[in-house]
């Protein structure tokens, strides 16, 4: 419920008398700060106005008949500004005079119903086209752009028509300053606010884009795996503990397959399948990018697999929080001077087992179920310099 505060003040121009010698009697409406003032069609004898009671006095057939015309211009104000609350949506003061006048509102989108709108669409589509994961981000998109407004401009909400590119940039500075995101995840944010408002441009709600000439800087992220011999120690390494060490043979598995947690945690013995080759592959579905690829079950992997395997599970059953909680430990543990999670497997995969084992950039993509190579050049492009470089060294090393 909006707290403003409404004034309603009858005046009148004492200087702009007809030849009748009446004048008319002028209604402010205030909200706020907000000034609308309008003729009530109301005239009196400017001797019969009094100010301080905002009546016409003394009593008799035609002031009465004033005060009761203004009395009724009062309450179907009061009864605008009730409405206009009751909607629970900023409104300001020329809302209040059109709803009294019984005109229609424009019915400007405000951010927080596109986020409401492409919310519900998307909860729809779960397990169709989108994940949980995915749609609990935009209410964590929407949670960040609705404290900003309160923080910025007071407001429990905005309208798009209002939005600039400086609403966006604020926002920007917002998550930088107050709330001390990285810039991986201030790039994130920014980015699904820009579908919000993408889908407000579509349905046009919005004439123009506020994000035509921003550019969001996406961080140039350094690609972090285990190299040959820190992952040669974690193999070697027994642990006292065996929850540690499930999850060190987990992480191992992953390393010489490149399963994502997801993939991971749902792999079944039905995905485990013969191949063209007579060997044996992983046949997986990528949630991320909606498509099946296979990779091969390498001999380490494998025998983690048979380390672990019962009737009704390959791996041991173990959430991501944990997971990564875990491998914290192993790393001190270990002594790899890393921040470990579990996508370092996955990238420990593409690197030290692939790239550095000479396979080609397309297989590699291939077999991390990449939608395209770019993505994966992208990616592990300095892995490829480095490579490269030790080729050439190779090279020069012969010609001399």
């Amino acid at each position: 419920m909006n707290t403003m505060k409404l004034s309603i003040l009858f005046l009148i121009r004492r200087n702009r008398i007809n030849t009748k010698g009446v004048c008319a009697i002028e209604c402010r409406i205030t909200l706020d700060s907000q000034r609308k003032p309008f003729s009530t069609g109301v005239f009196i004898n400017p001797n019969s106005w009094n100010a301080a009671k905002q009546k016409a006095f003394p009593p008799n057939k035609i002031n009465n008949q004033i005060n009761t015309q203004l009395s009724l211009i009062k309450q179907d104000i009061n009864q605008a500004f009730l409405f206009l609350q009751v909607q629970e949506k900023d409104f300001d003061v020329d809302d209040i005079y059109k709803q009294y006048k019984g005109e229609n509102i424009k019915q400007d989108k405000s951010i927080t119903e596109m986020f409401l709108l492409h919310i519900t669409k998307q909860e729809k589509l779960i397990g169709i086209s989108t994940t949980k994961v995915s749609v609990a981000k935009f209410y964590q998109t929407q949670a960040h752009v609705k404290s900003f407004i309160k923080h910025q401009y007071k407001k429990s909400d905005y309208l798009l028509i209002d939005m600039t590119m400086a609403f966006i940039t604020e926002f920007e500075f917002y998550l930088k300053a107050e709330k001390q995101f990285k810039q991986n995840t201030v790039h994130k944010t920014i980015q699904r606010f820009k579908q919000i408002v993408k889908l407000a441009v579509g349905l046009d709600y919005l004439a123009k884009d506020p994000f035509l000439l921003y550019k969001n800087k996406k961080p140039k992220k350094q690609v972090v795996f285990l190299s040959k011999e820190e992952l040669e120690a974690l193999e070697k390494y027994q642990f006292a503990s065996e929850r540690l060490q499930q999850v060190a043979d987990m992480f191992i598995f992953c390393c010489y397959t490149g399963l994502a947690y997801t993939e991971m945690s749902n792999l079944k013995a039905n995905d485990i399948q013969t191949g063209y080759d007579s060997n044996k592959w992983i046949h997986i579905h990528r949630q991320k990018t909606k498509r099946d690829y296979d990779i091969p079950l390498l001999s380490k992997a494998e025998s983690i697999l048979n380390k672990y395997r019962t009737e009704t599970q390959l791996l041991p059953v173990i959430t991501n929080q944990k997971f990564n909680s875990y491998l914290k430990e192993i790393a001190e543990i270990v002594g790899i001077n890393k921040t470990l999670t579990h996508h370092i497997a996955r990238k420990t995969f593409a690197s030290t087992i692939l790239l550095y084992n000479d396979v080609p950039m397309e297989i590699v993509s291939e077999l991390l179920g990449h939608s395209e190579i770019g993505i994966t050049q992208q990616h592990y492009a300095k892995v490829v310099k480095e490579k490269v470089g030790e080729q050439m060294n190779r090279l020069n090393s012969k010609l001399q």
